[in-house]
C-alpha cells in the first residue's frame, strides 16, 4: 500500500518492535506519530528514525497508557490536529514479574495492555472511521492461547500474582477485544486485527536476571523482523475481508478457543466501556 499522504501512529514506539514499526511505515512515505510515555525518549527514536529516512515526517506525542486521563488528553490533541487517522498500532505493552498498579488502581498489566489500549482506541475510532481504509493493529501474542480470563479477579486482588500468567491474559484480552471491536466496525471502513510478532528481542524481559535474558535472546528474533507482521497487516492491500482476524507471521491462524468466544468477547467489552468511564 502507498502510504504517502497516511497518518499513522504507533504507540510504545521509542524502542524495540515499535521503533522498528514506525521506521517502516516512514519508509513507505507514512506522517507517523510516536506515542510515547517519555518525551525524550521519543525525540531520540524519532532523530534516529531521521537518519534512515530525512524526508520522512515523524511527529511525538506524550502517551502514557497507564493513565486512563491522560491516554484521553492525547487522544483529544490528535483529534484537534488530525481529521483522520489511516492507521493505529497498539505497540505498547509490558510484563511484570511483580505486581504493580496503574495511576487508577489496575494492575499494571491488564491495565496498560488492555485497558490502556482499549481507552485509546475508543477514544480515536472517530479518526480511524474517518480514514478511506483504517486500520487498527493490536500486538497480542501466540501466548493468548495459554492465556485464561479470571473474571472474578482479573486485576489480582485476592490471588497470588504471577507474572506470566497476568501477561497471557492481557494478549487473551487484547484478541477478544479486537474481534468484539470488528464487530463494531462492520459497514465501515475501518478493521481491526490482533498479530503475534513472535518471541522478539525487546526490553519486555527487563525484570528478568541479565544473564537470563542473555540466554534467552539467543532464541529471539530481532525487532525488525518482529516488526514485519504489524506491517503487513497494516499496508497489506485486500485485507479488509478478514476483519478481526489474528497473525501470526504474516498468516491468519485460528485464535484460541476462548478468544472465539462471542460471549466472552462482549463481556469484556462491556465491563472495559465500564472500568475506563
Amino acid at each position: 500500500m502507498d502510504l504517502k499522504g497516511k497518518i499513522a501512529l504507533v504507540t510504545g514506539s521509542n524502542s524495540g518492535i515499535g521503533w522498528a514499526t514506525a521506521r517502516g511505515l516512514a519508509a513507505q512515505g507514512a506522517q507517523v506519530i510516536l506515542g510515547c510515555r517519555n518525551l525524550h525518549k521519543a525525540e531520540d527514536a524519532r532523530e534516529s528514525i531521521l537518519k534512515f529516512h530525512p524526508k520522512a515526517t515523524v511527529d511525538v506525542i506524550s502517551m502514557d497508557l497507564a493513565n486512563i486521563m491522560n491516554i484521553k488528553s492525547a487522544a483529544e490533541v490528535l483529534k484537534r490536529r488530525f481529521s483522520q487517522l489511516d492507521i493505529l498500532i497498539n505497540n505498547a505493552g509490558v510484563m511484570s514479574l511483580t505486581r504493580q498498579e496503574t495511576r487508577d488502581g489496575f494492575e499494571m498489566t491488564f491495565g496498560v495492555n488492555h485497558l490502556g489500549t482499549f481507552t485509546l482506541t475508543q477514544a480515536l475510532l472517530p479518526l480511524v472511521k474517518a480514514a478511506p481504509e483504517g486500520r487498527i493493529v493490536t500486538l497480542s501474542s501466540k501466548l493468548h492461547y495459554r492465556g485464561h480470563m479470571h473474571w472474578d479477579d482479573l486485576n489480582y486482588r485476592a490471588r497470588p500474582y504471577k507474572g506470566w500468567e497476568a501477561y497471557n491474559q492481557s494478549k487473551l484480552a487484547n484478541v477478544l477485544m479486537t474481534k468484539a471491536l470488528a464487530r463494531r466496525l462492520q459497514g465501515s471502513s475501518a478493521s481491526a486485527f490482533a498479530v503475534h510478532p513472535g518471541v522478539v528481542a525487546t526490553q519486555l524481559g527487563r525484570d528478568y536476571p541479565g544473564w537470563l535474558m542473555s540466554i534467552a535472546k539467543v532464541f529471539m528474533v530481532t525487532p525488525e523482523k518482529g516488526a514485519r507482521t504489524s506491517l503487513y497487516v497494516a499496508t497489506e492491500p485486500g485485507l479488509q475481508k478478514l476483519n478481526g482476524a489474528y497473525f501470526e507471521a504474516s498468516k491468519e491462524k485460528k485464535a484460541a478457543p476462548e478468544a472465539l468466544s462471542e460471549d466472552n468477547q462482549e463481556r469484556l467489552w462491556t465491563l472495559s466501556e465500564e472500568l475506563t468511564a
